[in-house]
């Protein structure tokens, strides 16, 4: 437990500013202003202590230091680093830091500071519009994002100090939206350090046993890797090349999302890790020095081809620059080898900050240029919520992407499966909603034809053409969606008088008075997003009296006929009721409350999800749904770490009791060698041992091996592990896991 000493928190605070300034490279007129905001917030922050029980000014410590050091960023950002929390936690506004610090350093910490909202549970999200109104700030300066990825590196470094919901909250939100971003930025340390980290809170005992196993093999690495690189040393120092060598283990995060796709154990992941050769060499020379070192390691180990990454001729999204190759090494296993200069490792490593420190000229448009001139773009033209909004923003945060050529040569980069129409919106937005196909390699191809990287693409268009609602379904990029919902919403717009003509006319002809709170319940009963949705489809004959009277007899029997004099349209206040989630709201908004999951869950008002499978024993949480029953999931469910990452403040924790009186859906995935009596072992095992019901039963057998899948109700984890453990004992079954999620 922490106990304060001030003279002790006083050494540590200069410590920690001592330790800033000597990682960042300054002047001295810089170190003045940055004294200042150091002074400054030291004295705002001075009655705050942290969750730890540390002053609070040790976290904008860190935050500049991360921004400093990690990132590589200078004056500017280390001030607002400090003054991040200022605004939002102390009496001090905006006006303050303006009058102290200048306009740029208050439109940054204007990005920074979080949007105040009261606790609800609304279907709106608090953390959707914040990440939304920080993403607006591109516009003005990509700092600000930079330093919101380190106040999210140090918060998630000290994650521990919360309690579990808050941290599967800002766990999820990481792994969700600040990782990849932070990948797209470039940022590949802070990338993988939060994906690690998030994997810490989502998975514990996985991490845990992914972090054990790696110290424990650690020794056998080390022999193996300066076995392999001895020879290399050699060859590259008779050639006078400078260059450093070292080996990058892969992160636990990676490592289990290798196991999870390829369903191997830990013991068949073979590249946990990559030899790195970094080597000195001037601009001018730097492609040909790095097929240089290639050569020298293809001369010791023979390469995969299917392997080779030539991310030289053309970097990665994020201005990624290396040549990647896997070759065989002295003991039969495959090496990942990546081959850098000096300046392509700054960009990897410090990604956004180091890629401008390293622009030659103004006018040279890189792809993370290009990208962030694409968000800003989405940015001014979007008119979606702030959900939706983060969800077309997460199409922005793809990692693989495909390169193709305009007629006249230039390159365009896209997200893979990018379709004809998706590069005719790419190139201008008018090409796109006057495109009827495209030429690929001067071969016609259709509007939803999938690009492939090399493809030479000619658009061809047409004046009469405009955009259609099944376009949605032939592309993938955020632009066109964006684009094509502006055109159809301009088309619609003109339609809005004529339905609203026609909508008021039926109207008449019922006797129905024409007011806004009646249109309102009728485009509501029809689930239309707007009224130019209605008037369009109104207008094209789509809906019309038939509705309206189908509408208006189906209110008549209800509450709508007795009361149409006094309040038209409506339902009456008895046939309103509360849900679970609306008692549980309640109680939420005055105390937090755990979930006790009963026994008998047609008692209750929650759901057990199926996309995740929770049974007794598993972590679990809920998450409340406004007029809805709670949704129960895995704590590590990808659906929940989605959910958890837009509505946090809508989780519920929750647990098991200890009874048993109820059978939970789960399932098991076995492989093994198909020899007589197989199946009937399992079978048996499972109803007459553990007196299991099986729901369903799945077998293929191919070459000798069978692949079986068991669908079955159990009580517990508990129940579930001894049954996996029981099976095992067969030397038959080769491997066998539970299976997570329904759609395995």
């Amino acid at each position: 437990m922490y106990v304060s000493d001030p003279e002790k928190e006083r050494k540590e605070i200069l410590k920690r500013y001592r330790n800033l300034l000597t990682v960042w490279n300054s002047k001295t007129e810089d170190k003045k202003i940055v004294r200042k905001a150091f002074n400054f917030a030291v004295d705002a922050h001075k009655d705050m202590r942290r969750k730890t029980g540390e002053p609070y000014i040790y976290h904008p410590l860190e935050v500049a230091h991360i921004v400093a050091g990690e990132i590589g960023l200078s004056t500017t950002s280390i001030i607002c680093a400090f003054l991040h929390d200022v605004v939002e936690d102390t009496d001090f506004t905006l006006a303050d830091i303006q009058s102290l610090f200048g306009e740029k350093v208050v439109k940054i910490i204007d990005g920074l500071t979080k949007i105040e909202g009261i606790f609800d549970y609304s279907t709106s999200s608090v953390q959707a519009e914040n990440f939304r109104k920080m993403l607006l700030t591109l516009s003005d300066d990509v700092r600000v994002i930079l330093i919101k990825l380190a106040d999210r590196l140090h918060n998630m470094r000290t994650l521990d100090a919360m309690p579990l919901d808050k941290q599967l909250k800002i766990a999820s939100e990481t792994i969700y939206l600040y990782a990849p971003l932070a990948h797209r930025l470039g940022l590949y340390a802070i990338k993988t350090e939060l994906e690690d980290l998030a994997l810490k809170y989502t998975e514990p005992d996985i991490y845990k046993n992914i972090s054990l196993k790696l110290k424990e093999s650690e020794q056998e690495r080390k022999k193996f890797i300066t076995k392999f690189i001895f020879p290399l040393k050699k060859a590259l120092g008779k050639q006078g090349i400078k260059y450093e060598i070292i080996a990058r283990e892969k992160s636990i995060y990676s490592i289990w999302e290798k196991m999870r796709k390829k369903e191997i154990p830990f013991e068949e992941v073979y590249d946990l890790f990559a030899i790195r050769i970094i080597i000195d060499s001037p601009l001018e020379n730097e492609k040909s020095d790095c097929w240089k070192i290639y050569s020298i390691v293809t001369d010791f180990y023979r390469p995969n081809l299917d392997r080779l990454r030539d991310w030289i001729s053309i970097p990665k999204a994020n201005e990624y620059e290396a040549l990647h190759t896997t070759v065989m090494g002295h003991t039969g296993k495959w090496v990942e080898v990546q081959i850098r200069t000096k300046r392509m490792d700054e960009i990897a490593e410090k990604g956004f900050a180091a890629h401008w420190k390293y622009k030659n000229s103004s006018n040279i448009e890189t792809n993370i240029d290009r990208w962030l001139n694409r968000i800003k773009d989405m940015l001014q033209s979007s008119d979606s919520n702030a959900i939706n909004f983060i969800d077309d923003f997460k199409g922005f945060l793809f990692s693989d992407e495909i390169f193709i050529f305009t007629p006249k040569g230039e390159l365009r980069n896209l997200p893979v499966n990018s379709t004809a129409l998706d590069f005719a919106y790419a190139i201008h937005s008018e090409i796109g909603n006057n495109c009827i196909g495209a030429k690929v390699n001067y071969k016609l191809a259709p509007l939803n034809y999938k690009l492939k990287s090399g493809d030479q693409v000619e658009i061809i268009t047409s004046k009469k053409q405009k955009p259609k609602d099944e376009w949605f379904n032939y592309v993938v990029t955020t632009r066109a969606k964006t684009k094509i919902k502006l055109a159809l919403k301009e088309e619609k717009k003109n339609f809005y008088k004529v339905g609203k003509k026609k909508l008021e006319k039926y109207f008449n002809q019922l006797n129905l008075e024409f007011v806004k709170s009646n249109i309102a319940k009728f485009k509501e009963s029809n689930n239309y997003p707007s009224l130019i949705d209605l008037y369009f489809d109104i207008a094209n004959n789509k809906i019309g009296l038939k509705e309206l009277k189908f509408f208006y007899q189906e209110d008549e029997k209800g509450s709508w006929l007795s009361n149409i004099i006094k309040r038209p349209f409506t339902k009456s206040k008895s046939s309103e009721h509360k849900t679970l989630s609306e008692s549980i709201i309640e109680q939420l908004k005055n105390k937090p409350e755990t979930l006790l999951l009963k026994d008998n869950i047609y008692k209750i008002s929650y759901d057990i999800s199926d996309c995740c499978n929770p049974i007794p024993g598993d972590d679990v949480i809920g998450i409340i749904n406004p007029n809805e029953p709670i949704e129960i999931h895995r704590t590590n469910c990808p659906n929940a770490i989605q959910l958890m990452s837009r509505f946090g403040n809508r989780i519920v924790k929750a647990k098991w009791t200890d009874k048993e009186s109820i059978g939970f859906l789960t399932g098991i995935k076995i492989s093994g060698i198909d020899k007589q009596g197989f199946i009937y072992n399992i079978v048996k095992i499972i109803t007459d041992e553990f007196n299991f019901n099986i729901r369903s039963f799945h077998l293929e057998s191919t070459g000798g091996m069978v692949e079986v899948v068991i669908m079955l109700y159990v009580y517990s984890t508990q129940n579930l592990n001894n049954l996996i453990s029981n099976l095992k004992k067969n030397k038959d079954i080769k491997k066998i896991d539970r299976i997570n999620r329904i759609s395995e």
